[in-house]
C-alpha cells in the first residue's frame, strides 16, 4: 500500500490520546468479560485454564499474566470453548465456525478484499469496513452494500479478525489496536513503515498469542503453487517485475511496491541465509527509485538478481528458476508455468520429452518438458482463505509475521545499497 499522514491513517492521528485511552478501557472491559465468563462456567468443567490478560508495560508492549489457549476467536471464552475440549465433536463445529472479519481501509485494494470476503462466506462473515474517506466508503457501500463503522475501535470490537489494507504508515497503529483487542490480524505488505514498528508488532504479536498473517499474494499465484512442487534447491534465480508507469503508489520505492513480492518468493525457496546484497537503483519521474536491481547472494551459493521498474513498456511478472537437473520458469501475471527436467533415459514420466547425446563416452540424458496444469482461482481471496483456515485449525499461517519482517528488512537493506550507491 502507499503511505499515508504521518502517523497511519488519515483521521487517526488527530484522535490518538483518546485512542489510547479507550484501548485502556476495553482491554479492562474485555478482561472483566472474561473472567465472569470463566466463573459462570467453572461448575461445568475440571480446573483446566484461567482467563487470558494482556497489561501495557512500559515500552508500550503487552505483558502476558495468564493465558487461556483458543483456538478460533479472540472473543472471552464460551461455555462452547470448554466444552470442545471436553468432547471432540464440539471441537469439530469449532473448527466450522465462521469467523466475523471486518476491513481497515476501502481503498483500491481494500474494495478487492471487500469482494475476495464477500466470495468466501463458508469461512467469513463481513460484518463492515472502517474508512475516513467518504469518498471511498461512499463507493464501496455503493457496490457491496456493506456497513460503514464510523469509529475505528467499535469495528474491531464487533469481529475476529482484522483485514488492514490501509496506507502502510498506518499498518502499525491499526495492527496494534487489533493485537492489543486479541484480535486475529491479515495485515498488507509491507508489513509496517519501519523496520523498528515491525520488531515491536512481532513482539506485541507474540505476547497476544493470535495469528497474523501477511499479505505477500504472490504465494498464492496459480502459477507459482503449480510449480511449487518441482522447486526443490534453486541455484541461480532471475526475476522481472515490469509494470507501466501509475501515479498511484509513486510515493513508495519501487523496492517496497514491487520487488517486494519476488523478495519474499525468494526468501521462501531459498533456505539459507543471505550472504551478500549489492543494489543500483535511478529516480525518473518519482522522489524514489523507479528502476531497481538487486543481486542478493545466499550462503549456500545460491544467486537472485532480481530487477522491477514501474517505467516499462509493457507489464510482466515472471522469475526463472535453475537447478541441479532442472529449470522452471513462473509467469505469474499470465498465471503460467513451465519445466524443463534433465534425467536418465526412462527416468522422467513427463508428457514431451527428447533423447540427447551427451558427447563420445557420457552416455545420453532426457530432457523432459511440462507445463504443469494452472487452475483459475484469485490469490486474494486464496489467501484470505487460507488464513481462515489457519485461525480455524490453530495452525500457523502460511506468511507469518516473521516472514513478512524478513521480506522487509532484505528490501531496506537494498534501498540502503541504492543509496550508498548515489551519494
Amino acid at each position: 500500500m502507499g503511505k499515508g499522514s504521518k502517523t497511519g491513517f488519515i483521521g487517526l492521528d488527530e484522535r490518538l490520546p483518546e485512542v489510547k485511552v479507550k484501548r485502556e478501557k476495553l482491554i479492562f472491559n474485555c478482561r472483566q468479560r472474561s473472567a465472569n465468563r470463566i466463573q459462570q462456567t467453572a461448575s461445568c468443567r475440571p480446573p483446566i485454564a484461567k482467563s487470558r490478560e494482556l497489561t501495557s508495560t512500559a515500552d508500550g508492549c503487552l505483558s502476558p499474566v495468564v493465558f487461556l489457549p483458543s483456538p478460533i476467536a479472540c472473543h472471552p471464552p464460551s461455555s462452547s470453548f470448554f466444552l470442545s475440549l471436553l468432547f471432540p465433536i464440539f471441537a469439530l463445529q469449532i473448527i466450522h465456525m465462521k469467523l466475523k472479519i471486518g476491513v481497515l481501509g476501502a481503498g483500491h485494494l481494500g474494495k478487492i478484499h471487500i469482494k475476495c470476503i464477500l466470495q468466501a462466506p463458508e469461512v467469513y462473515e463481513l460484518v463492515g469496513f472502517y474508512d475516513p474517506s467518504d469518498e471511498n466508503a461512499a463507493k464501496a457501500i455503493d457496490v457491496f452494500g456493506v456497513q460503514r463503522f464510523d469509529v475505528l475501535e467499535d469495528l474491531v470490537d464487533a469481529v475476529d479478525v482484522v483485514d488492514i489494507v490501509t496506507p502502510t504508515l498506518s499498518h502499525f497503529d491499526c495492527a496494534v489496536l487489533a493485537l492489543r483487542k486479541l484480535r486475529h490480524v491479515f495485515i498488507e505488505k509491507p508489513l509496517t513503515n519501519t523496520l523498528e514498528e515491525a520488531r515491536q508488532l512481532m513482539k506485541i504479536a507474540n505476547e497476544a498469542r493470535v495469528k497474523v498473517q501477511v499479505g505477500h499474494v504472490e504465494r498464492f499465484n496459480p502459477a507459482f503453487l503449480s510449480a511449487r512442487p518441482f522447486i526443490q534447491q534453486p541455484m541461480f534465480i532471475e526475476a522481472h517485475r515490469l509494470s507501466v508507469f501509475n501515479p498511484r503508489g509513486t510515493d513508495v520505492s519501487i523496492v517496497l511496491d514491487l520487488m517486494i513480492h519476488d523478495i519474499d518468493i525468494v526468501l521462501s525457496t531459498v533456505r539459507s541465509a543471505i550472504r551478500h546484497i549489492s543494489a543500483s537503483g535511478v529516480s525518473v519521474v518519482s522522489p524514489t527509485p523507479d528502476i531497481a536491481n538487486a543481486r542478493i547472494e545466499f550462503d549456500n551459493g545460491c544467486v537472485a538478481n532480481l530487477t522491477a521498474s514501474r517505467l516499462s513498456m509493457k507489464n510482466m511478472r515472471k522469475m526463472r528458476l535453475f537447478q541441479r537437473d532442472a529449470y522452471i520458469s513462473v509467469d505469474f501475471l499470465d498465471k503460467e508455468a513451465e519445466v524443463l527436467r534433465l534425467g536418465e533415459p526412462g527416468e522422467l514420466n513427463m508428457a514431451q520429452a527428447m533423447e540427447i547425446d551427451l558427447g563420445p563416452g557420457r552416455g545420453q540424458k532426457v530432457i523432459g518438458y511440462q507445463k504443469p496444469e494452472v487452475p483459475e482461482s484469485n490469490a486474494i481471496r486464496e489467501e484470505l482463505i487460507s488464513f481462515a483456515h489457519a485461525i480455524q485449525q490453530g495452525s500457523t499461517p502460511l506468511v507469518t509475521i516473521e516472514d513478512g519482517f524478513k521480506a522487509l528488512e532484505t528490501a531496506y537493506n537494498i534501498l540502503h545499497k541504492i543509496e550508498r550507491n548515489q551519494a
